[in-house]
């Protein structure tokens, strides 16, 4: 059986122990959606997630949904992107890296931290500092 199967009960118990280490209590439901979230890198939309999430098993809601990865992304389990303004894409990865963006087909890929430089001459407002810097690389086709 494969460990990394979402309805593997090894992978199941890896998600709930997962959840418990960011302070998320482990409820079917967001175990269901994490699993779905978790299971390779991936850039997912609240309605992707939604319609994974659904293909298998007791159904879980959309409001439910919305919130458990507003929550997953508030403790650290996952980042929010916001790439688009008509809705936030939710990433796997949390270490700091940097995405293309394809509005058309409203694909995210990541591009890696190495390859992306940036000189940012102007200083923060006073009684702060950068906490980090994440470049999206809007894409079109050519023309």
């Amino acid at each position: 059986m494969n460990p990394t199967d979402p309805h593997n009960s090894e992978h199941r118990k890896n998600i709930v122990q997962l959840l418990r280490s960011h302070g998320i209590s482990p409820t079917v439901q967001r175990v269901k959606i994490a699993s779905t979230m978790l299971l390779r890198p991936q850039h997912l939309s609240a309605e992707q997630v939604l319609t994974l999430t659904n293909q298998t098993g007791r159904p879980v809601s959309k409001a439910t949904v919305y919130n458990s990865l507003g929550l997953f992304a508030r403790k650290g389990l996952i980042r929010e992107l916001f790439v688009d303004q008509e809705r936030a894409f939710y990433d796997s990865s949390t270490h700091p890296h940097h995405h293309f963006y394809n509005p058309l087909t409203q694909e995210i890929c990541d591009i890696d931290p190495e390859s992306v430089s940036v000189n940012l001459n102007a200083q923060p407002p006073a009684d702060t500092e950068i906490s980090g810097i994440e470049v999206v690389v809007h894409l079109r086709p050519k023309q």
